[in-house]
């Protein structure tokens, strides 16, 4: 008899362990945390003839925000020939972007500006020193999961 007492409680403790740990694990995973990872601003310069393609490639990065304004190349139309250029008409593409996925976005980029026609480009970020709100912060990092805490 007291053989199964001991058992059944130690069936209750490892139990009450088992629902501990789910708890911190879920706890850990709340949709109320934001994750620490920082923001950059990624700013791509391309043709203007490929920046739908362009802006399209980099939102599969969750970037949730993009802005495309319409520029024009300092080259004149002699060094324009001399590089093999045909045109001068640029696009700049700004997004924001989390610091986790910048290696594989620039990688892809990268690849793409060699091997698309007509399709080179440059491209760099500028870290985002700080953003004002954790709503803000879950839209421009695409995390659906931020939501307002209660107080």
């Amino acid at each position: 008899m007291a053989d199964k007492n001991r058992v059944k409680e130690r069936v209750t403790k490892v139990k009450k362990e088992i629902k501990q740990h789910v708890a911190q694990k879920v706890k850990a995973a709340s949709p109320n945390t934001v994750t620490s990872n920082r923001l950059k601003l990624l700013v791509t310069i391309v043709n203007r003839k490929k920046a739908e393609y362009y802006m399209d490639l980099i939102q599969s990065f969750d970037v949730n925000m993009q802005m495309l304004m319409l520029a024009e190349g300092t080259a004149n139309s002699q060094m324009l020939g001399l590089l093999g250029f045909t045109d001068n008409e640029k696009a700049v593409i700004m997004g924001v972007i989390q610091e986790n996925k910048i290696p594989d976005a620039m990688n892809m980029l990268e690849e793409k500006f060699q091997t698309i026609r007509d399709g080179k480009g440059i491209a760099w970020t500028i870290p985002l020193t700080s953003v004002i709100g954790t709503l803000i912060y879950g839209f421009l990092s695409n995390n659906k999961m931020t939501v307002k805490e209660s107080k």
